[in-house]
């Protein structure tokens, strides 16, 4: 998605510059190269925004349920353990804020994987919830209580939490990003629709 964005971002600049090409040929491509532009933007954004905000059921996955039984809101984060591939990545995830006696379900594609890590923070940076779940039956759903405060692994939590602060600071990254390619669609959608 990076790239994608990196294009749409170079091509919503020379949009703002061709807006200055107003007679001639070469006002008709420039036109033409503008509507594209923001045509492709706005519908990529938009079907971006619907994957997002829909529900993510995965195939051939397998369903987690964390449930927090503390009495204080945590916010809680999957990581899924590619230990099986060789090159034994991480996949983290952010399921959100839990609040007491609620839960939330993740769907975790675990082809590559035999293990995942739930790791739960009160605050920005205080992580106070870490385990660590095998897989042994990957056709059964799983269920996490979090039913007090532990660290099950002090190095496997460090590992954690590196993952995590990396997933924040790509998030943070992104959203950066994003909201100056907005800013952008804005002023070309602004300047193409502007009356004389």
């Amino acid at each position: 998605m990076g790239f994608i964005i990196f294009v749409i971002l170079i091509s919503l600049i020379i949009s703002l510059f061709l807006y200055k090409i107003k007679s001639g040929k070469a006002a008709v491509g420039a036109k033409i190269f503008r509507i594209v532009t923001l045509v492709f933007s706005i519908s990529l954004f938009t079907y971006w925004f619907v994957k997002k905000s829909s529900i993510g059921i995965v195939n051939n996955s397998v369903s987690l349920q964390v449930i927090n039984k503390l009495p204080q809101p945590l916010d809680f984060y999957v990581i899924n353990v590619n230990n099986l591939d060789k090159s034994g990545t991480f996949e983290t995830k952010h399921i959100g804020k839990i609040r007491p006696e609620h839960y939330r379900i993740e769907y975790l594609k675990l082809a590559k994987s035999d293990q995942y890590w739930v790791a739960g923070y009160l605050g920005r940076k205080n992580m106070v919830y870490f385990s660590q779940h095998a897989i042994p039956n990957k056709n059964m759903d799983q269920v996490v209580e979090v039913q007090n405060y532990i660290n099950q692994s002090e190095k496997l939590s460090k590992q954690a939490k590196k993952q995590i602060e990396d997933y924040k600071f790509e998030n943070i990254q992104q959203g950066i990003w994003i909201a100056l390619v907005f800013l952008l669609i804005f002023l070309n959608l602004v300047l193409m629709l502007r009356r004389k």
